[in-house]
């Protein structure tokens, strides 16, 4: 996980428009004027500080205390507060590193990107069309979401992970928001500013839980780079609740060698050895992998972390090793050690996210990923990157991979029926990436004719995220389902949540709920069918 090596006192004072956030750093105190006296305040100074701060001055501790022990407890508070802010006030303006306007928080986090506060269950209106009666469940989201502003440097992949949920049932649809009670979430809430820096977001209980969800053995797992999984639980009202974190995962990646371990998880829930990546040389970025029937593939891509970088000032702790030639692992699932696993070398490919795997006869393994074309620009002008959707097929027999453009019209956060995962399947449903990470729409891909078969935009000036498919009750045929997805226009700053047609020819809009409040763009998510909901624990 990108990281920053600095702290901020200040909390981020949330908005539910999407304007505000831009009109807080333009530097024009007049748009200020529809904001709170408090947000005024804060908008102001930020909006007139400057990259080289005044001189900080030392924390005025003061004579006049309350003696009781709640006063004292306070003062204690106070105390910790201004030595904190001193001190990173301190780091800054000494060390005061240059700040690309791609990581720079008050560039970063405006428009639809900057952070909203919790929300506790409320009922929305069906704008168009009317709720499946054959879709009842909950579709639940997570994302990045700051509870305090940032100093330092800033990636969209940072911020404490929100989850954003619309319970759908008896033709109602009810939406809630609420964090994952990390850890350090817990920690820096009940303070009320910033302890712990970004840059121990890679580390055992730091870690920020906002890149995804998993269903596993009647347990909701709210999931991140780092860290353990944190449970969660879902009410049949529409909360969102954090249970605590549990033992369950498939990998971990480390900054010194190994980088990557892998194991499995049997069906009992009894966590099996160990398989240590002793061939991987460098401590290379894994977001992803596929699994078949026999293997674990994953990638060995030019993505690099080296969280020294930070901690140092010498620049961002992930980065592009330009000249390293990208390599697919190949692991048996049924491996005991290192020794087992093949290499392939595979120039260029730099993919993050796995849209399907399956094995076609004895020999070959086909894997649907999207790859980075420009690679450079992944963490410092996201806006340049593009990507490509493949078809890889990789031959064990005679170790060669082939790889077909199947389109490159910048796809990614590619879904399938999550009955053909790990077999061969016919169809895949990737986000169109505008600039990203704003999608304008989604795609159907026909994987045997290798072309797009239909699409749907979401319209001018609106963009959404992972597109996902939800099999449909009673579902016959591959494409029987809906994709879901939650869509903002960046116009009226509004949100909706969109269920479209799987199987039609354009994939036609069934209906849009009108959320009560905008919903930041975020990563990945599932659909928690009714009679799973009852069954978590």
């Amino acid at each position: 996980m990108v990281s920053s090596a600095f702290f901020q006192i200040q909390p981020l004072r949330r908005s539910n428009q999407p304007n505000s956030p831009v009109s807080f750093f333009n530097g024009n105190i007049a748009q200020y004027c529809s904001l709170p006296k408090k947000n005024m305040i804060i908008a102001s100074k930020l909006a007139t500080s400057e990259r080289a701060p005044s001189p900080p001055k030392l924390p005025n501790i003061g004579s006049d205390r309350d003696t009781t022990s709640a006063g004292l407890g306070k003062r204690t508070l106070e105390l910790l507060e201004s030595f904190l802010s001193f001190f990173s006030s301190s780091l800054l303006y000494f060390i005061n590193p240059p700040l690309h306007p791609s990581v720079d928080p008050k560039h970063v986090l405006t428009g639809n990107f900057a952070p909203v506060d919790e929300l506790p269950p409320i009922d929305c209106l069906v704008m168009e069309g009317e709720l499946p009666q054959s879709l009842n469940g909950t579709y639940i989201r997570n994302g990045p979401n700051p509870l305090h502003q940032p100093r330092g440097p800033h990636h969209l992949f940072e911020g404490d992970g929100m989850l954003h949920s619309i319970r759908l049932s008896d033709s109602r649809a009810t939406f809630c928001s609420r964090y994952v009670k990390t850890y350090k979430y817990a920690f820096e809430d009940n303070v009320g500013f910033p302890i712990f820096p970004n840059i121990l977001s890679s580390f055992h209980s730091f870690g920020l839980a906002n890149t995804s969800l998993s269903l596993f053995s009647n347990r909701l797992f709210a999931l991140g780079e780092s860290n353990l999984p944190y449970s969660i639980h879902l009410s049949e009202k529409g909360d969102i609740e954090t249970i605590g974190q549990c033992e369950t995962f498939a990998f971990r990646c480390s900054p010194i060698s190994p980088y990557i371990t892998f194991f499995s998880i049997d069906k009992e829930g009894s966590k099996q050895q160990d398989v240590p990546i002793l061939s991987m040389t460098d401590p290379t970025f894994v977001h992803d992998f596929s699994i078949t029937k026999q293997y674990i593939v994953f990638s060995e891509s030019q993505i690099e972390t080296n969280p020294l970088r930070l901690m140092m000032c010498k620049g961002m702790p992930v980065s592009a090793k330009l000249d390293k030639v990208p390599r697919i692992g190949v692991l048996p699932r049924c491996a005991s050690t290192d020794s087992e696993i093949r290499w392939f070398k595979a120039p260029g490919f730099n993919t993050m996210h796995a849209t399907n795997a399956w094995e076609e006869g004895d020999e070959e393994i086909i894997l649907v990923p999207p790859n980075v074309m420009s690679i450079e620009n992944l963490f410092h002008n996201i806006g340049k990157v593009h990507l490509s959707l493949e078809k890889v097929r990789i031959n064990l027999r005679n170790g060669s991979v082939t790889r077909t453009t199947l389109s490159q019209k910048n796809l990614e956060l590619g879904s399938i029926n999550p009955s053909y995962m790990r077999k061969k399947n016919m169809y895949a449903y990737m986000g169109i990436e505008k600039i990203i990470p704003k999608m304008s729409g989604v795609v159907k891909i026909d994987l045997e004719l290798e072309c797009e078969v239909s699409r749907r935009l979401y319209g001018a000036g609106c963009f959404g995220r992972e597109p996902l498919f939800v099999v449909k009750d009673g579902a016959s045929e591959e494409d029987d389902g809906y994709i879901v997805s939650y869509v903002h226009d960046n116009k009226s700053g509004a949100s909706r949540f969109v269920v479209m047609d799987a199987k039609s020819q354009t994939l036609d809009v069934v209906t849009a709920v009108k959320l009560p409040r905008r919903v930041p763009y975020g990563f990945h998510g599932l659909f928690v069918k009714d009679g799973d909901i009852r069954e978590i624990y």
